[in-house]
């Protein structure tokens, strides 16, 4: 026992002090590449191998010719086995400067996926930078479509605060000038500008909402409500529109949806929806409005159940639709429309003129998104439908 004691003593001597040279080694090479490293990192081990066998058959007193004999085999194996490490090594190596390209093009369409990745770690890393790059670019999309929708906002409230203002300004100097005397006429003028005032007024409470909404900031008393009361308030508040453009709001309701919502920004939203179709339904023309519950997804083993849905508010207009390309940017900021052609099977179809503002369906998505739902639109045969989707209480 004493023997081998003595053999673990030497040979853990030797092999130390061998190992013990990576240290300053390894601090040496801290800024060099990592060939470098790995090649120390595969050196020294077998260096310390190679030392602890060969101190072992030096203390041994073995024979000048067998200690010979060992020392040539230990120095070949070194040899072998250092040039396998490195050979083995070079994938690291490589993959390692494929990421580190990859990652100075995060963001960039130059970007390079990195490949033939050798480890599991760094497989992971790669998924990272793949999954990092696809976030950067889409950052970067909402970025320029924000700041196009800002300059879009900038451009239409110019333009639509400049006509009630130039309104009011108008009618202000005749009276002022003494141009208008009758009693009759001065007091259309009054009106006049009291709804340009109230014009100004809703643009203005408008814009206020959808900066509180973009901010985060809007908060939301949350009560257990009817959905089809808020539909039912929401049409009566819109009735004097559509009364004006001879425009009939028909609708079907469920009484058993329930929502956990704030009622007045849900009927704001619901407000903005039918004043949005109304104006783009032709004279003499129907909107329609549906509430109703959407059936949910089985979930697990369970089947789907009564509390597993959500609310649908559904108002379709006939408008003659919405070209595909707008579908997508409705909601946006700041978006407005271009002409809007009548969807058929084929052929032309008389077209008209539809210009959706793009501040109140921006809001409409600021207040349902808020409440943890979306809102939808799709062209139908003769129009278009919103659908608004709440989680049902």
């Amino acid at each position: 026992m004493s023997a081998d004691l003595q053999v673990i003593g030497i040979a853990l001597a030797c092999s130390a002090v061998a190992a013990l040279t990576g240290v300053p080694l390894l601090r040496l090479l801290r800024v060099r590449p990592l060939w470098a490293t790995a090649g120390v990192l595969c050196v020294v081990p077998i260096l310390a191998v190679a030392v602890g066998v060969a101190g072992t058959a030096r203390a041994m007193f073995l024979s000048r010719h067998d200690l010979r004999v060992v020392l040539i085999v230990v120095a070949v194996s070194a040899v072998v086995a250092t040039a396998a490490a490195v050979r083995l090594g070079r994938p690291v190596v490589a993959a390692t400067g494929s990421l580190t390209r990859a990652a100075d093009t995060l963001g960039d369409p130059a970007y390079q996926r990195a490949d033939r990745i050798p480890t599991a770690e760094l497989t992971a890393l790669a998924c990272t930078l793949d999954a990092t790059h696809v976030r950067l670019v889409e950052a970067r999309d909402r970025e320029r479509a924000l700041e196009a929708s800002r300059r879009e906002l900038v451009a239409w409230i110019s333009h639509d605060l400049r006509t009630p203002l130039a309104g009011i300004r108008a009618t202000a100097e005749a009276l002022a000038d003494g141009l208008v005397t009758d009693a009759r006429t001065t007091a259309r003028y009054h009106r006049q500008m009291l709804a340009d005032a109230e014009r100004l007024t809703g643009m203005v409470d408008d814009l206020f909402e959808l900066a509180r909404l973009q901010a985060g900031a809007l908060e939301l008393t949350l009560e257990k409500v009817c959905l089809a009361d808020i539909v039912s308030d929401a049409v009566a508040t819109v009735d004097p529109i559509a009364r004006a453009r001879r425009v009939v709001v028909t609708g079907r309701a469920d009484d058993a949806v329930y929502v956990d919502a704030d009622a007045a920004q849900v009927s704001r939203a619901l407000i903005n929806l039918l004043v949005n179709a109304i104006r783009h339904t032709p004279d003499d023309g129907t909107v329609e409005v549906r509430v109703e519950r959407e059936r949910g997804a089985p979930r697990g083993d369970r089947p789907a159940g009564p509390d597993d849905g959500r609310a649908i508010v559904a108002v379709a207009d006939r408008c003659g639709g919405i070209p595909a390309g707008d579908l997508p940017r409705l909601f946006d900021l700041g978006f407005r429309g271009e002409t809007a052609r009548t969807p058929g099977d084929g052929g032309d179809h008389p077209h008209q003129p539809r210009i959706r503002s793009g501040i109140g369906l921006a809001i409409v998505r600021g207040i349902v998104e808020a409440h943890g739902g979306d809102v939808t639109v799709h062209n139908q045969r003769d129009g278009c439908r919103f659908v608004v989707a709440l989680p049902a209480a």
